[in-house]
């Protein structure tokens, strides 16, 4: 009885396991497709200053995020350095983060600020968030350690 118990924990753990390893960190925003940023090109918004829809030709995974991307180049040059052009705070709302908070985001609610994409909830808090960048990115860079490994739904009970 107890060897069955032993092995059907031990099985029940492997397939959390190997479900885990497919789905994207818990500190990356991403749907259930583990498609990050909505199917958005992340280098698009570096080389294009503007939104680009990503299509499913090109793509990438970083930190167990799908990223789309609209073309092969940027697809090569996010691959050679995803940190730089990933969203910072896993895609998730910069100004959330403040809050202690992980929103999803509007993808066309976005900003690069010294070399780094951030993204917000929707174009109304966007405008909240512009109000004192500087203020809210040194907050969220404070806030994001301690949040980051925690579910939005577990952040709301805090």
């Amino acid at each position: 009885m107890i060897k069955q118990f032993l092995m059907t924990t031990t099985a029940a753990v492997a397939i959390t396991l190997s479900a885990a390893t497919l789905a994207a960190d818990i500190d990356m925003n991403a749907n259930a497709n583990d498609l990050a940023i909505q199917g958005y090109d992340p280098v698009a918004y570096f080389t294009k200053a503007a939104p680009t829809k990503g299509s499913s030709e090109y793509t990438a995974t970083y930190k167990n995020a799908i990223y789309h991307f609209s073309s092969e180049k940027n697809r090569d040059l996010f691959r050679a350095e995803p940190a730089k052009y990933a969203p910072q705070f896993g895609g998730f709302c910069a100004y959330g983060v403040t809050k202690g908070r992980k929103f999803d985001t509007d993808p066309t609610a976005w900003r690069v600020v010294d070399g780094k994409l951030y993204l917000n909830l929707n174009k109304d808090v966007q405008k909240l968030w512009v109000e004192d960048i500087p203020g809210y990115i040194t907050n969220a860079n404070d806030t994001w350690p301690t949040i980051k490994t925690f579910s939005d739904k577990t952040l709301e009970t805090f």
